[in-house]
């Protein structure tokens, strides 16, 4: 961020920063942050504040610095983030974009006038996956359950299948062997990855496709680097679909992530149905806001059938 930002930013307590999810920088609007549940307005002195008159107003020439340093001076490189309204930083921070749309033959060519920014900040919890995995993991066949994760967005689920990942390739406490991990990565979120090489700790027989489209990944993994379990995020494409029956023909577990409230929000998306009806997924993972401020999420584990498997799964030990 610009000088005047960092300033302002900087002098946050440190109870803000250790919760801190989301910084929200909209241009002559007040700068807004998110820790937890809270929303919280940010003064040009650092405190925060409730009363979004008392919050520092962000200037035309803050965001056009933002802007100049997420695109590392030069728009046309950004392109396609630009197209697509959102920008991966390194350490798997992703910068959303809001300002005025380039339509062409009806689709969006690219944002111009940025006017706003949201910084989701991506956090390593080595914890997440510890009591989930038990319930998707068959150890005396070697077999993992093909899982789809579900929550609305901010609640964990890349955080959750990155440590699964990091998890399935080291080996279980319950006696999983080590298995070869595929993640297919294309916002850069899941490894976070610089130069090609993943920045959080996904494990050591795991191999990443870094920016690569979802369907297009999972074959090129299919066809070269042999996986038993290919992890991939946000699924919802009718290739992403016919990728995934591609895996599963091959003898891979898929672990995947979709936006939703729970299972049945997620039936009302045609792609995301058709699987489900197709019996491609054994377990299903909800993930809920935790009860308690600073708390992880809430978890719960799902059969084909609609069975709850767990006794109320509290992913505590830290922000997601």
């Amino acid at each position: 961020m610009p000088s005047s930002l960092q300033r302002i930013l900087a002098t946050l307590a440190n109870t803000a920063e250790a919760e801190l999810q989301e910084i929200r920088i909209r241009e002559m609007r007040p700068l807004e942050i998110v820790r937890g549940s809270e929303y919280r307005f940010v003064t040009s002195d650092g405190e925060l504040t409730a009363e979004p008159e008392q919050a520092y107003r962000p200037t035309r020439q803050d965001c056009a610095g933002v802007l100049e340093l997420l695109t590392q001076h030069s728009l046309y490189t950004f392109e396609e983030e630009l197209r697509r309204g959102y920008i991966t930083i390194a350490g798997g921070h992703r910068v959303g974009l809001s300002g005025r749309t380039v339509v062409e033959q009806g689709r969006v060519k690219y944002l111009k006038e940025i006017s706003g920014f949201n910084f989701r900040l991506a956090r390593e919890w080595k914890s997440s996956g510890a009591r989930v995995l038990p319930y998707l993991i068959d150890a005396g066949v070697g077999r993992v359950a093909r899982t789809l994760v579900v929550s609305p967005p901010q609640q964990g689920k890349t955080t959750l299948v990155r440590d699964i990942a990091r998890r399935l390739s080291l080996g279980t406490e319950e006696g999983m062997p080590a298995l070869k991990v595929g993640i297919v990565d294309e916002r850069s979120e899941i490894a976070a990855c610089v130069k090609g090489v993943p920045r959080f700790d996904v494990g050591p027989r795991t191999d990443v496709l870094d920016a690569c489209p979802k369907a297009e990944g999972m074959m090129m993994m299919i066809r070269s680097m042999s996986p038993d379990v290919l992890v991939v995020d946000e699924i919802g494409r009718v290739e992403d679909a016919a990728a995934i029956h591609e895996a599963l023909h091959a003898g891979i577990s898929v672990i995947a992530t979709a936006h939703g409230r729970d299972v049945d929000d997620i039936r009302s998306r045609p792609i995301l149905r058709e699987l489900i009806g197709d019996g491609v997924f054994d377990r299903f993972v909800v993930l809920s806001r935790g009860k308690s401020r600073g708390a992880g999420p809430d978890a719960a584990v799902y059969d084909t059938l609609g069975q709850r498997l767990d006794d109320r799964l509290a992913l505590r030990g830290g922000l997601l």
